[in-house]
């Protein structure tokens, strides 16, 4: 039977309404599945204006309650993550085991078939009995969300909260994995991180886990170096909003690394002015990371580069969903990865608006939207 529930849904104008709307029933591939969590980070702003109507939300943790008929490995009643970058295993980058890029299946990804070819139907979904998209194809800010099965990862883990299991399928997987998949992070080596909100906790605990002997954290929010500090930054760098390019920080990070640089710097503040700003954290031969996702164009001071820098711009921090998630599950069970502190404050559906102001304002390290 056809479930009716509440969803939030962008106008296409910059706005958004809570709304009821019909998700039908699972095909053969498809899952149904009864959202207990959904996190915020700012793509779900920015989404706002896309200049079309979507259901918000691209993290999220819920319960499995239809499974199409050709789903073998899902049950009724699972505890499931949704993953937004789903593999279709087939096309040239899955084989070459780039699933995170998937040519059929991304939402992102130009010339990649997103909705047409590897999601769940359109007709899935009902708004005003029209169908409707679903963000990064999950939707997660609804009561229901209806997937295919390759865009879940089960949640072994018995103690791990919804709240907690939500925040992975986009911040923790981003900022992890840049560090442990797409930089390779090794021990011993120096780290910066510039902007410490989710993604950049996620990156500190990342290098933490990676064994960095200096984990040197910058931002211009006091609060937020504090929670640095708490979840493993082992030099703290207050900087300010006038130091352009973030020039006089970058010399700060050389003091503290022999006058030469860092091993590896992460950009987490999507900020477009400081798409280069970790080329001048560097040394020579290290590598600067734009975790963020800047879209747009930016003059870049080739000097910067000199010598033998590399520059790298990941996404999703190169995530194998089936791989990826499993491992973050056993660093919280074993206790080495924070995931229920990152949360600062959890909302209700109908508070949206708050949470995105607090967001906004930079209140939250992450906030998380929790269905009843």
């Amino acid at each position: 039977m056809p479930v009716k529930c509440k969803a939030a849904i962008a106008t296409g104008n910059g706005d958004f309404t809570i709304e009821n709307i019909v998700v039908n029933e699972p095909r053969e591939d498809e899952v149904l599945v009864a959202v207990k969590a959904a996190a915020l980070c700012h793509t779900d702003y920015d989404s706002l204006n896309w200049g079309k109507p979507l259901i918000l939300g691209h993290e999220g943790a819920g319960v499995v309650t239809a499974v199409g008929k050709d789903v073998k490995d899902l049950h009724v009643g699972d505890a499931v993550i949704l993953n937004w970058a789903t593999p279709c295993y087939n096309c040239f980058q899955c084989n070459l085991g780039n699933l995170h890029i998937c040519e059929n299946n991304s939402p992102v990804v130009a010339g990649a078939n997103g909705y047409t070819k590897g999601h769940a139907h359109l007709e899935g979904t009902l708004w005003k009995g029209r169908p409707i998209e679903r963000s990064f194809n999950i939707g997660t800010l609804s009561e229901y969300t209806l997937v295919k099965a390759s865009a879940i990862v089960k949640n072994t883990a018995g103690n791990m909260s919804f709240a907690a299991a939500s925040i992975i399928s986009c911040g923790v997987m981003t900022g992890y994995g840049s560090v442990v998949n797409s930089a390779k992070v090794k021990s011993n080596s120096s780290v910066v991180v510039l902007g410490t909100g989710g993604v950049g906790l996620s990156v500190i605990q990342g290098a933490k886990l990676s064994n960095a002997s200096n984990i040197i954290a910058i931002d211009i929010n006091e609060q937020r170096l504090a929670m640095a500090k708490e979840f493993g930054a082992t030099e703290l760098i207050h900087a300010s909003k006038e130091d352009k390019g973030l020039l006089e920080a970058a010399e700060a990070v050389k003091l503290l690394t022999r006058g030469r640089g860092a091993d590896y710097a992460f950009e987490c503040t999507a900020v477009p002015e400081l798409g280069a700003a970790p080329l001048a954290m560097i040394r020579n031969a290290g590598t600067a990371v734009q975790v963020s996702g800047i879209e747009e164009e930016i003059n870049i001071d080739m000097n910067l580069f000199e010598w033998d820098k590399i520059y790298i711009n990941p996404l999703y921090g190169g995530c194998n969903p089936q791989i990826d998630f499993p491992k973050i599950i056993d660093h919280y069970e074993a206790g080495e990865l924070r995931l229920d502190e990152m949360i600062t404050r959890t909302y209700h559906l109908d508070k949206l608006q708050e949470a995105f102001d607090d967001m906004l304002a930079g209140r939250n390290a992450k906030g998380v939207i929790l269905f009843d």
